[in-house]
Formats: C-alpha cells, structure tokens, sequence
C-alpha cells in the first residue's frame, strides 16, 4: 500500500481540489493521510471527508509529517504538499519504478502552475540540479519505503530545509529515484511576492543552510514567525 502524507496548515480553499485528485489513487488501494498544524479556516473540516485518517499535530511541515508517517499503514510514503497535484497514475510510476531500479526513494519532476516565463527556468534547473545532487523538495513530491524513512529517522524536527535535511540522510543508503513525469505545484508564492525576488530569497536561504546557519532563524527570514512554518515553498 502506499501512504500519502498531505500536511497543511490554513489550506481550506484548495485542499478539496488537491484530495479529490487523489480519489483514483484511494480507488486503488492508496491510503490518504491529512496532517493539519492548527488552521482556523476549516481547513481539517473539509478534508475530513475526502482523507482516510485526518489528525492534527504541532504546527511544523516536519512535525506533520513525522505525525503522518506515524499513522501511516502503507509499505510506501509520499509526502504531498497541499498545493499540488500529482501525475497521473503516480502510485504505479513509484512502486515499479523503486522496484525496478532498486531504489528505496525518489521523487518527481515538477512543473510550477503559474504563467512568468522566469518559471520555467527554475523549473528546469530545479529538476537539473535534484538529478546532479541527490537532493529532493518537497515541491516534487518525496516518496520512500518505510523501512527506509525509519532508518533515516524521518524528517528532522527543524522550522526549514527538513526536506533537504531527509534528502542528505536519505543519501547515505542510496540515490533517489528521480521520476521524470511531472507533478504540478502551484506558483502561489512566486507571484504574491514577486518572482526574482523570490528565486534570489530562496537561493539566500540555501546557501546559507549550507554555510551550517540556523533553520530557524532561516525560517524568520523566509517569513515564518517565531520561525514555524507555514504554507510556503523553501
């Protein structure tokens, strides 16, 4: 079985769509799982139905999940952000392709829905670099075996960059099995916020984390107070 983990926080205007896309997976034997860290829109209210388990858990993309994984039944995990939707007939392209490769995680190429031409290029490079280093977003939709997301320890409980966190600790037992069918997440943010200055945040941010700087401090510079997180794409 596979377990899709979809954490989310103040989502109640798209999460209907986003769990109604997941209604043939669910036919087919997909478990969904829906984490919410404290909205005060409804948010879990209108997910309920549509989500084979609905919880809540300490407000934290790294938490929720970590809560998700928790309750999870199925052999794989994929974490889903509640913005976007997924390839269609993804359950099989991850099961045959882990098995096939012998990998134990992946994820996959990503298209961002919004229309500034500067898009398709982190786009691009976004997949590029995923395939150069080893390390996934959560933008694209992290899958791995349970056993394997258990060695690892799960997500790390820090305020930002726990998806490249899991991706380093993931690394150790193998590269990732990078899927080149494209999910489509929303370019929400890139467009609230402007699309350069937004690309040059992010690219800060990284670098940053990489100089071994504070996550959540990170996190307060990304927007986040107290440096929880929130709805964004880091």
């Amino acid at each position: 079985m596979l377990s899709i983990i979809v954490p989310c926080l103040n989502e109640a205007e798209g999460i209907r769509d986003t769990l109604a896309a997941l209604a043939p997976l669910r036919a087919r034997g997909a478990e969904v799982i829906v984490v919410d860290g404290g909205s005060r829109d409804g948010t879990i209210e209108r997910a309920a139905p549509l989500a084979d388990v609905a919880l809540s858990a300490p407000r934290g993309r790294a938490s929720q999940m970590n809560a998700g994984a928790a309750r999870a039944r199925g052999e794989i995990l994929l974490f889903l952000h509640a913005d976007t939707l997924l390839p269609e007939a993804a359950d099989a392209l991850i099961v045959e392709g882990l098995k096939r490769l012998r990998r134990g995680w992946g994820r996959f190429d990503v298209t961002i829905a919004a229309r500034h031409p500067l898009l398709r290029v982190v786009e691009r490079l976004m997949n590029l670099r995923s395939r150069l280093t080893g390390i996934a977003t959560g933008d694209q939709a992290i899958f791995v075996t349970r056993s394997l997301f258990t060695a690892a320890g799960g997500y790390p409980d820090i305020a930002l960059m726990e998806d490249v966190a899991l991706s380093k600790r993931l690394k150790r037992y193998g590269p990732p099995l990078c899927l080149k069918h494209r999910l489509t997440t929303s370019g929400r943010r890139w467009e609230k916020h402007g699309v350069l200055r937004t690309i040059l945040l992010m690219w800060r941010l990284r670098f940053s984390y990489w100089l071994g700087s504070d996550p959540a401090k990170l996190a307060m510079r990304y927007g986040f107070p107290s440096g929880l997180r929130s709805d964004g794409k880091p």
